[in-house]
Protein backbone atom coordinates (compact mmCIF):
# COMPACT_ATOMS: atom_id res chain seq x y z
CA UNK A 1 0.00 0.00 0.00
CA UNK A 2 1.41 3.19 -0.63
CA UNK A 3 0.94 5.87 2.02
CA UNK A 4 -1.79 8.21 1.66
CA UNK A 5 -0.52 11.19 4.04
CA UNK A 6 3.34 11.68 4.42
CA UNK A 7 4.47 13.48 6.92
CA UNK A 8 8.22 15.04 7.76
CA UNK A 9 9.33 16.00 10.77
CA UNK A 10 12.20 18.58 10.05
CA UNK A 11 12.66 21.16 7.50
CA UNK A 12 16.22 20.93 6.60
CA UNK A 13 17.93 19.18 4.03
CA UNK A 14 16.98 15.96 4.74
CA UNK A 15 13.30 16.93 4.92
CA UNK A 16 13.64 19.33 1.72
CA UNK A 17 14.86 15.86 -0.57
CA UNK A 18 12.32 13.94 1.24
CA UNK A 19 9.25 16.18 -0.02
CA UNK A 20 11.26 16.37 -3.14
CA UNK A 21 11.48 12.71 -3.55
CA UNK A 22 7.99 11.93 -2.76
CA UNK A 23 7.12 13.90 -5.84
CA UNK A 24 9.22 12.75 -8.00
CA UNK A 25 8.45 9.18 -7.10
CA UNK A 26 4.88 9.98 -8.16
CA UNK A 27 3.16 10.09 -4.78
CA UNK A 28 -0.24 11.52 -5.06
CA UNK A 29 -1.30 11.89 -2.07
CA UNK A 30 -0.47 14.60 1.21
CA UNK A 31 2.79 15.62 2.08
CA UNK A 32 3.24 17.58 5.24
CA UNK A 33 6.53 19.27 6.70
CA UNK A 34 6.83 20.48 9.95
CA UNK A 35 9.68 22.82 10.90
CA UNK A 36 11.18 24.20 14.29
CA UNK A 37 12.59 27.43 12.53
CA UNK A 38 9.98 30.11 11.39
CA UNK A 39 12.39 30.70 8.09
CA UNK A 40 11.45 29.15 4.94
CA UNK A 41 13.63 25.90 4.70
CA UNK A 42 17.40 27.08 3.78
CA UNK A 43 20.55 25.19 2.60
CA UNK A 44 23.56 25.35 5.72
CA UNK A 45 26.61 24.37 4.52
CA UNK A 46 26.82 28.25 2.94
CA UNK A 47 26.84 29.50 6.59
CA UNK A 48 29.63 28.47 7.33
CA UNK A 49 31.53 28.24 3.78
CA UNK A 50 30.56 31.37 1.97
CA UNK A 51 28.03 33.27 3.80
CA UNK A 52 30.77 34.68 6.32
CA UNK A 53 32.86 35.18 3.59
CA UNK A 54 33.75 39.08 3.83
CA UNK A 55 33.17 39.28 0.25
CA UNK A 56 29.69 37.62 0.25
CA UNK A 57 26.68 38.75 -0.45
CA UNK A 58 24.76 40.06 2.97
CA UNK A 59 22.06 36.87 3.19
CA UNK A 60 22.44 33.21 1.47
CA UNK A 61 19.81 32.70 -0.85
CA UNK A 62 17.29 30.22 0.43
CA UNK A 63 17.22 26.44 -0.46
CA UNK A 64 13.30 27.01 -1.74
CA UNK A 65 10.98 29.46 -2.11
CA UNK A 66 6.96 29.50 -1.37
CA UNK A 67 6.35 28.83 -4.82
CA UNK A 68 8.50 25.69 -4.88
CA UNK A 69 6.60 24.37 -2.10
CA UNK A 70 3.14 25.27 -4.05
CA UNK A 71 4.27 23.66 -6.98
CA UNK A 72 4.80 20.44 -5.30
CA UNK A 73 1.92 20.54 -2.79
CA UNK A 74 3.39 20.57 0.76
CA UNK A 75 1.64 21.43 3.47
CA UNK A 76 3.93 24.02 5.24
CA UNK A 77 4.46 23.69 9.52
CA UNK A 78 7.06 25.94 10.47
CA UNK A 79 7.78 27.60 13.73
CA UNK A 80 6.66 24.72 15.18
CA UNK A 81 8.54 21.87 17.17
CA UNK A 82 7.60 18.18 17.16
CA UNK A 83 6.46 16.89 20.84
CA UNK A 84 5.49 13.53 20.89
CA UNK A 85 5.28 10.59 18.47
CA UNK A 86 2.51 7.80 18.86
CA UNK A 87 3.51 5.32 16.29
CA UNK A 88 0.66 2.86 17.45
CA UNK A 89 -1.81 5.64 16.19
CA UNK A 90 0.30 6.63 13.60
CA UNK A 91 0.33 10.33 15.20
CA UNK A 92 2.47 13.01 15.83
CA UNK A 93 2.14 15.86 18.35
CA UNK A 94 2.28 19.15 17.01
CA UNK A 95 1.66 21.79 19.74
CA UNK A 96 -2.25 21.14 20.51
CA UNK A 97 -2.14 19.53 17.65
CA UNK A 98 -2.47 15.87 16.39
CA UNK A 99 -1.39 15.02 12.70
CA UNK A 100 -1.93 11.31 11.40
CA UNK A 101 0.43 9.90 8.88
CA UNK A 102 0.69 7.19 7.13
CA UNK A 103 4.30 7.26 6.18
CA UNK A 104 6.37 9.27 8.20
CA UNK A 105 10.36 10.81 7.82
CA UNK A 106 12.23 12.01 11.48
CA UNK A 107 14.75 14.18 9.87
CA UNK A 108 14.87 16.73 13.26
CA UNK A 109 18.83 16.65 12.62
CA UNK A 110 20.84 17.71 15.87
CA UNK A 111 21.37 20.94 17.98
CA UNK A 112 24.57 22.11 18.36
CA UNK A 113 26.67 21.58 22.21
CA UNK A 114 26.78 24.67 24.19
CA UNK A 115 29.26 25.89 25.94
CA UNK A 116 29.10 25.30 29.86
CA UNK A 117 28.85 28.60 31.72
CA UNK A 118 28.21 30.84 28.54
CA UNK A 119 24.28 30.88 29.13
CA UNK A 120 22.93 34.19 28.89
CA UNK A 121 25.61 35.84 27.58
CA UNK A 122 25.61 37.78 24.20
CA UNK A 123 28.27 37.19 21.75
CA UNK A 124 28.40 33.41 22.26
CA UNK A 125 27.35 30.88 19.08
CA UNK A 126 26.89 27.91 17.62
CA UNK A 127 26.85 27.98 14.02
CA UNK A 128 23.92 26.05 13.55
CA UNK A 129 21.19 27.79 11.56
CA UNK A 130 20.37 30.90 9.79
CA UNK A 131 20.05 33.45 12.63
CA UNK A 132 23.24 31.74 13.82
CA UNK A 133 25.37 32.70 10.86
CA UNK A 134 23.43 36.40 10.77
CA UNK A 135 25.04 36.99 13.99
CA UNK A 136 28.84 35.46 14.06
CA UNK A 137 28.79 37.67 10.10
CA UNK A 138 27.97 40.76 12.01
CA UNK A 139 30.16 40.15 14.66
CA UNK A 140 33.21 39.75 12.53
CA UNK A 141 31.90 42.52 10.21
CA UNK A 142 32.58 44.38 12.95
CA UNK A 143 35.79 43.68 13.56
CA UNK A 144 35.70 41.18 16.58
CA UNK A 145 38.01 39.79 18.84
CA UNK A 146 37.63 35.93 18.40
CA UNK A 147 37.53 32.97 20.06
CA UNK A 148 36.58 29.28 18.12
CA UNK A 149 36.41 26.54 20.89
CA UNK A 150 36.87 23.49 18.58
CA UNK A 151 38.51 22.45 15.76
CA UNK A 152 36.44 20.45 13.54
CA UNK A 153 35.58 21.56 9.97
CA UNK A 154 32.72 24.07 10.98
CA UNK A 155 35.19 25.70 13.69
CA UNK A 156 38.16 25.99 10.94
CA UNK A 157 35.97 27.27 8.64
CA UNK A 158 34.92 30.20 11.07
CA UNK A 159 38.70 31.10 11.85
CA UNK A 160 39.46 31.01 8.31
CA UNK A 161 36.65 33.89 8.09
CA UNK A 162 38.12 35.62 10.64
CA UNK A 163 41.85 35.55 9.19
CA UNK A 164 40.48 36.69 5.93
CA UNK A 165 39.49 40.12 7.63
CA UNK A 166 42.73 39.93 9.30
CA UNK A 167 41.21 39.48 12.65
CA UNK A 168 42.94 38.23 15.84
CA UNK A 169 41.47 34.79 16.32
CA UNK A 170 42.62 32.06 18.57
CA UNK A 171 41.18 28.30 18.54
CA UNK A 172 41.05 26.33 21.13
CA UNK A 173 40.79 22.18 20.59
CA UNK A 174 40.58 19.66 23.53
CA UNK A 175 42.44 17.20 21.66
CA UNK A 176 45.82 16.51 20.41
CA UNK A 177 45.35 17.91 16.54
CA UNK A 178 42.04 19.09 14.86
CA UNK A 179 39.64 16.65 13.52
CA UNK A 180 41.45 14.00 15.06
CA UNK A 181 38.13 12.28 15.48
CA UNK A 182 37.11 12.97 11.76
CA UNK A 183 40.57 12.36 9.56
CA UNK A 184 42.57 10.78 11.84
CA UNK A 185 46.01 12.61 13.94
CA UNK A 186 47.89 12.18 11.23
CA UNK A 187 46.48 14.60 8.51
CA UNK A 188 44.96 16.82 11.67
CA UNK A 189 49.03 17.41 12.04
CA UNK A 190 48.68 18.83 8.58
CA UNK A 191 45.79 20.70 9.01
CA UNK A 192 46.94 22.37 12.19
CA UNK A 193 49.96 23.70 10.51
CA UNK A 194 47.50 24.91 7.89
CA UNK A 195 45.43 26.94 10.50
CA UNK A 196 48.85 28.02 12.31
CA UNK A 197 50.70 29.46 8.92
CA UNK A 198 47.48 31.44 8.59
CA UNK A 199 48.08 33.22 11.94
CA UNK A 200 45.27 31.32 14.04
CA UNK A 201 46.83 31.12 17.83
CA UNK A 202 45.76 27.43 17.62
CA UNK A 203 45.96 26.01 21.26
CA UNK A 204 45.52 22.12 20.93
CA UNK A 205 44.77 20.07 24.55
CA UNK A 206 43.41 22.93 25.88
CA UNK A 207 39.64 23.94 26.51
CA UNK A 208 37.96 26.17 28.54
CA UNK A 209 37.34 27.02 32.38
CA UNK A 210 35.21 29.96 32.32
CA UNK A 211 33.22 32.47 30.72
CA UNK A 212 32.73 36.11 32.08
CA UNK A 213 31.10 39.16 30.78
CA UNK A 214 27.90 41.53 32.22
CA UNK A 215 25.73 41.21 29.22
CA UNK A 216 28.26 39.93 26.82
CA UNK A 217 30.97 37.33 26.75
CA UNK A 218 34.15 39.84 27.59
CA UNK A 219 37.06 37.55 28.59
CA UNK A 220 37.68 33.67 28.81
CA UNK A 221 39.40 31.18 31.03
CA UNK A 222 41.82 28.69 29.48
CA UNK A 223 42.80 25.57 31.20
CA UNK A 224 46.49 26.35 30.61
CA UNK A 225 45.90 29.41 33.04
CA UNK A 226 45.49 32.18 30.00
CA UNK A 227 43.19 34.52 30.32
CA UNK A 228 41.45 36.23 26.67
CA UNK A 229 39.69 39.47 25.85
CA UNK A 230 37.39 38.45 23.13
CA UNK A 231 34.25 40.15 21.51
CA UNK A 232 32.99 36.54 20.02
CA UNK A 233 33.08 33.09 20.98
CA UNK A 234 31.90 30.39 18.31
CA UNK A 235 31.63 26.99 19.88
CA UNK A 236 31.90 23.85 17.37
CA UNK A 237 32.43 21.18 20.18
CA UNK A 238 29.87 18.59 18.74
CA UNK A 239 25.89 18.08 18.22
CA UNK A 240 23.09 16.36 20.23
CA UNK A 241 20.51 14.54 17.68
CA UNK A 242 17.67 15.91 18.22
CA UNK A 243 15.68 12.62 19.87
CA UNK A 244 14.11 14.20 22.76
CA UNK A 245 10.40 14.29 21.23
CA UNK A 246 10.85 10.75 20.91
CA UNK A 247 11.45 9.63 24.11
CA UNK A 248 8.08 7.79 24.71
CA UNK A 249 7.42 6.61 21.14
CA UNK A 250 9.20 3.47 22.02
CA UNK A 251 11.86 3.50 18.55
CA UNK A 252 15.27 2.76 20.00
CA UNK A 253 17.54 6.31 20.31
CA UNK A 254 20.78 5.43 20.97
CA UNK A 255 22.87 8.93 19.94
CA UNK A 256 20.03 8.74 17.04
CA UNK A 257 17.54 7.23 15.54
CA UNK A 258 18.69 3.76 15.34
CA UNK A 259 17.11 2.10 11.88
CA UNK A 260 18.44 -0.61 9.70
CA UNK A 261 19.87 -1.01 6.40
CA UNK A 262 16.98 0.77 4.74
CA UNK A 263 16.25 3.21 7.19
CA UNK A 264 13.46 2.03 8.81
CA UNK A 265 13.27 3.43 12.61
CA UNK A 266 11.52 0.12 14.25
CA UNK A 267 8.09 0.85 13.40
CA UNK A 268 5.80 -0.06 10.47
CA UNK A 269 6.22 3.46 7.94
CA UNK A 270 8.64 5.34 9.94
CA UNK A 271 12.03 5.70 8.71
CA UNK A 272 14.85 8.31 9.64
CA UNK A 273 17.07 10.57 7.54
CA UNK A 274 20.34 12.97 7.96
CA UNK A 275 22.27 13.84 11.41
CA UNK A 276 19.35 12.28 13.31
CA UNK A 277 19.79 9.26 11.64
CA UNK A 278 22.03 5.87 13.00
CA UNK A 279 21.66 3.00 10.31
CA UNK A 280 23.29 0.04 9.71
CA UNK A 281 26.07 0.12 7.01
CA UNK A 282 26.64 -3.37 5.21
CA UNK A 283 29.35 -1.48 2.90
CA UNK A 284 31.17 -0.94 6.73
CA UNK A 285 29.68 -3.57 8.89
CA UNK A 286 28.87 -1.08 11.80
CA UNK A 287 26.21 1.35 12.65
CA UNK A 288 26.99 5.00 11.28
CA UNK A 289 25.73 8.42 12.03
CA UNK A 290 27.25 11.24 9.91
CA UNK A 291 26.60 15.11 10.00
CA UNK A 292 27.25 15.42 6.29
CA UNK A 293 25.60 17.28 3.48
CA UNK A 294 25.53 14.60 0.71
CA UNK A 295 24.57 11.95 3.24
CA UNK A 296 21.40 14.31 4.44
CA UNK A 297 20.64 14.66 0.61
CA UNK A 298 20.57 11.21 0.12
CA UNK A 299 18.71 9.82 2.94
CA UNK A 300 16.06 11.87 2.95
CA UNK A 301 15.31 10.87 -0.97
CA UNK A 302 15.71 7.34 0.04
CA UNK A 303 13.68 7.54 3.49
CA UNK A 304 10.33 9.38 1.86
CA UNK A 305 10.64 6.49 -1.16
CA UNK A 306 10.79 3.61 1.43
CA UNK A 307 8.22 5.03 3.80
CA UNK A 308 5.77 5.22 0.80
CA UNK A 309 6.68 2.16 -0.39
CA UNK A 310 8.21 -0.21 2.36
CA UNK A 311 7.08 -3.62 0.46
CA UNK A 312 9.82 -2.71 -1.55
CA UNK A 313 12.56 -0.85 0.58
CA UNK A 314 15.66 -0.58 -0.61
CA UNK A 315 18.94 -0.24 1.09
CA UNK A 316 20.96 2.73 2.01
CA UNK A 317 24.63 1.82 1.15
CA UNK A 318 26.59 4.96 0.24
CA UNK A 319 29.95 6.44 1.27
CA UNK A 320 30.28 9.42 3.57
CA UNK A 321 31.50 12.10 2.32
CA UNK A 322 32.17 15.15 2.92
CA UNK A 323 34.44 18.61 1.72
CA UNK A 324 35.46 22.00 3.59
CA UNK A 325 36.61 25.30 2.15
CA UNK A 326 39.54 26.27 3.96
CA UNK A 327 41.92 29.28 3.13
CA UNK A 328 43.50 28.48 -0.33
CA UNK A 329 42.97 24.36 0.18
CA UNK A 330 39.38 21.90 -0.08
CA UNK A 331 39.67 19.32 2.16
CA UNK A 332 37.67 15.98 1.18
CA UNK A 333 37.32 13.56 2.89
CA UNK A 334 34.94 9.78 1.79
CA UNK A 335 34.43 7.04 4.00
CA UNK A 336 35.41 6.13 7.37
CA UNK A 337 38.52 7.26 9.52
CA UNK A 338 37.43 5.50 12.91
CA UNK A 339 38.95 2.41 13.98
CA UNK A 340 41.66 2.22 11.41
CA UNK A 341 44.54 0.02 11.06
CA UNK A 342 46.90 2.30 8.69
CA UNK A 343 46.82 5.65 7.02
CA UNK A 344 49.14 6.33 4.03
CA UNK A 345 49.98 9.33 2.29
CA UNK A 346 49.46 7.57 -1.01
CA UNK A 347 50.25 10.96 -3.10
CA UNK A 348 52.18 14.28 -2.45
CA UNK A 349 53.08 14.66 1.13
CA UNK A 350 51.64 16.20 4.25
CA UNK A 351 53.97 19.82 4.02
CA UNK A 352 52.51 20.47 0.42
CA UNK A 353 49.32 21.99 0.06
CA UNK A 354 48.35 18.72 -2.17
CA UNK A 355 48.09 15.33 -1.30
CA UNK A 356 45.83 12.08 -0.76
CA UNK A 357 45.71 9.95 2.33
CA UNK A 358 44.37 6.49 2.30
CA UNK A 359 42.92 4.96 5.36
CA UNK A 360 43.16 0.86 5.71
CA UNK A 361 40.73 -1.55 7.98
CA UNK A 362 42.39 -5.01 7.38
CA UNK A 363 42.90 -5.48 3.87
CA UNK A 364 39.97 -2.96 2.36
CA UNK A 365 40.62 0.71 1.67
CA UNK A 366 37.53 2.15 4.00
CA UNK A 367 38.41 5.80 3.91
CA UNK A 368 40.28 8.74 1.88
CA UNK A 369 41.25 11.88 2.77
CA UNK A 370 42.36 14.68 -0.23
CA UNK A 371 43.70 17.85 -0.18
CA UNK A 372 43.66 20.01 -3.16
CA UNK A 373 42.77 17.13 -5.09
CA UNK A 374 39.30 16.83 -6.17
CA UNK A 375 40.38 13.90 -9.28
CA UNK A 376 41.80 11.91 -6.22
CA UNK A 377 38.80 12.53 -3.85
CA UNK A 378 36.25 11.27 -6.89
CA UNK A 379 38.29 7.95 -7.93
CA UNK A 380 38.63 6.86 -4.15
CA UNK A 381 34.92 7.07 -3.37
CA UNK A 382 34.71 4.70 -6.35
CA UNK A 383 37.32 2.56 -4.77
CA UNK A 384 35.35 2.93 -1.40
CA UNK A 385 32.50 2.20 -2.53
CA UNK A 386 33.46 -1.42 -4.69
CA UNK A 387 35.28 -2.57 -1.59
CA UNK A 388 38.40 -2.65 -3.37
CA UNK A 389 41.60 -4.20 -1.61
CA UNK A 390 44.28 -1.87 0.02
CA UNK A 391 47.19 -3.00 -2.45
CA UNK A 392 45.27 -2.17 -5.46
CA UNK A 393 44.13 1.20 -4.28
CA UNK A 394 47.63 2.03 -3.50
CA UNK A 395 48.50 1.29 -6.91
CA UNK A 396 45.67 3.01 -8.96
CA UNK A 397 46.25 5.88 -6.48
CA UNK A 398 50.14 6.05 -6.21
CA UNK A 399 52.89 5.09 -4.12
CA UNK A 400 53.79 7.15 -1.24
CA UNK A 401 55.63 7.59 1.76
CA UNK A 402 53.45 6.81 5.27
CA UNK A 403 52.24 9.41 7.43
CA UNK A 404 53.58 10.77 10.54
Amino acid sequence: MRAAHLVVVGASLAGLRAVESARKSGHQGRITLIGDEPHLPYDRPPLSKGFLAAEAAPEPALHWDEARFAELEVDLCLGRRASELDVGERRIAVGGELIEYDGLVIATGAAARSLPGAEGLRGVHALRTLDDARAIRAALDGGARTLVVGGGFIGSEVAAAARRRDLPVTLVEAMPVPLVRAVGAEVGSAVAELHEENGVDLRCGITVTGVSGTDRVEQVDLSDGSVLDVDLVVVGIGAIPETEWLRSSGLDVDDGVVCDETLNAGAPGVYSAGDVARWRSGLFGRSLRVEHWTSAAEQGALAARNALDPASAERYDEVPYFWSDCYDRKMQFAGVAEGVDEVHVAAGDLESAKFTALYRREDRVVGAFTMNNPGHSAKCQRLIAQRSGWQDALKLIGAGRRGR
